[in-house]
């Protein structure tokens, strides 16, 4: 593939910004974005915030109608994008070409200047970006980040899992993503290179193409790795050059981890969010497999966390399960709604002490590692019970054959709601939903008391991921009722 400098960079960005102005955009605009994951969009961010505008990346599978209300929502009057005559807007969006703005990039140069300083560029409380949270339980939200947030999530990854200018991190996730943005920063703030992906080419072969030292996936990602493995003749081994992959986006069951290290992949488990510029804790090389299993590490430099356990906002005593409050340098500045450029732009999602409430829940262990348990708002009551879809959905994992477990709650006549599950099955020797039924239902028994056993199972819907990371529980949950009732 092709491979450019941070001179080259260098000079693309300037061209970029140059052309950024001539097209009026300046300080405070919000900027959408709709690219391919390509070094173009990496420029066109850069050149954005040299003009001082705020870059709003769009999930690429958003269709046309959820474009315009996540337009509408941010207030947003330029959109750029690769091809504008495919692209719909509404009337008051103007649409510019992404290759009139950051094409023409030039081929492979030998230039030695160092990695630009962004973050010298601008002061740490500028806004940068507004990046879609995932929506998995409801319509996505955009949190505005700082140049600060963003350099100090960097920084407290970094002192984690060290980077050099040596390295080099596949970008893996889209740059719509919080984890995907990060990458790019961490890279370009150390000076390493962001190594690309071809398009639909698969992950072992991009990481052994690249040289990658680094990545960064979700557990289904991770899956698909390890299921390539038998079938990839081009060698099914761990590639010498990795030294971290960053596991995030969501719970990973713990078989997965334990299959992934067992096979010699240098894992990293992380918990983080997209208010908080992506990671929060993460595990740190050498940590004990107990740990990659059944913990998110411990914070990162720059980040506070803390466990709420009461309805009167009182910490919860050590090691009891609790709401996880975050803070800290890394924390976003609020959701943006509506209007023009940001000056008193948002609605801010804290109180006077700055803690933001997550809706996950957790505790600490003994040895200051993270436990994420769950989610509270789903958190549900079947005939008086608790019921909590992630325990579920953690022993659902464990059965051979099960590669994904979605639990959501349906209405019932007796019980107010009950449980139901959607699975999808493993490569090789899938479990199917309906056809195994009993045996799940007997293997959840030894495992579970008998209110939270689901009463129906269903097969995955092909159409189940949001923005392709996590579930989209409120699709699951319309199904379910069409289904259940």
């Amino acid at each position: 593939g092709r491979a450019f400098s941070y001179g080259a960079l260098e000079a693309a960005v300037e061209r970029g910004t140059e052309r950024l102005a001539t097209a009026g955009v300046g300080e405070g605009d919000r900027v959408a974005c709709l690219l391919p994951r390509e070094p173009a969009y990496v420029v066109l961010l850069m050149a954005l915030w040299r003009r001082r505008a705020v870059a709003a990346p769009l999930p690429a599978r958003t269709p046309p109608a959820g474009r315009v209300r996540l337009l509408e929502a941010i207030g947003a009057r330029t959109l750029v994008a690769a091809d504008p005559a495919a692209t719909d807007a509404p009337e008051r969006v103007r649409v510019l070409a992404a290759p009139d703005l950051v094409g023409g990039l030039p081929g492979e140069v030998d230039d030695e200047r160092a990695p630009p300083n962004e973050s010298a560029r601008r002061p740490a409380d500028q806004p940068a970006t507004l990046v879609f949270t995932s929506g998995s339980t409801g319509a996505p939200k955009a949190a505005l980040h700082t140049t600060g947030n963003h350099w100090f999530s960097a920084d407290g990854s970094r002192r984690n899992l060290p980077l050099a200018p040596s390295d080099r991190w596949l970008l893996s996730l889209p740059l719509y993503h919080v984890g995907g943005l990060a990458v790019v920063l961490r890279c370009l703030w150390a000076g390493a290179t962001v190594a690309f992906p071809r398009e639909d080419e698969p992950l072992a072969p991009a990481l052994r193409r690249t040289g990658a030292t680094h990545a960064s996936l979700v557990a289904a990602q991770l899956r698909r790795l390890l299921e390539a493995a038998p079938h990839d003749d081009a060698g099914t081994g761990v590639p010498a050059s990795m030294t971290a992959l960053l596991l995030g986006g969501g719970p990973a069951p713990p078989t997965l981890i334990e299959a992934a290290h067992r096979a010699g992949w240098p894992v990293a488990v992380s918990y983080g969010l997209t208010e908080m510029a992506s990671q929060v804790a993460t595990t740190a090389p050498g940590d004990p497999l107990d740990a990659l299993l059944h913990t998110a590490g411990r914070p990162l430099a720059h980040r506070r966390v803390r466990i709420r356990g009461g309805p009167d906002g009182e910490a919860s005593r050590e090691g009891d399960i609790g709401e996880i409050l975050v803070h800290g340098r890394t924390r976003f500045a609020g959701y943006v709604t509506g209007g023009g450029r940001l000056r008193e732009p948002f609605t801010r999602a804290f109180g006077e002490d700055g803690w933001f409430a997550t809706g996950d829940l957790g505790r600490f262990d003994a040895e200051g590692r993270l436990r994420v348990t769950g989610r509270r708002d789903r958190r549900f009551v079947s005939g008086g019970e608790n019921v909590q879809p992630e325990e579920i959905e953690a022993a659902l994992r464990r059965r051979p054959g099960v590669a994904e477990a979605a639990v959501v709650p349906v209405p019932h006549e007796a019980f107010g709601r009950r449980p139901v599950a959607f699975v999808r099955g493993a490569q090789g020797a899938p479990v199917s939903p309906e056809e195994d039924a009993d045996d799940l239902r007997a293997a959840l028994r030894e495992r579970l008391p008998g209110y939270k056993v689901p009463d129906a199972f269903y097969p995955w819907p092909e159409d189940a991921a949001s923005a392709g990371l996590k579930p989209d529980r409120a699709l699951l949950k319309r199904r379910a009722r069409e289904r259940f009732g």
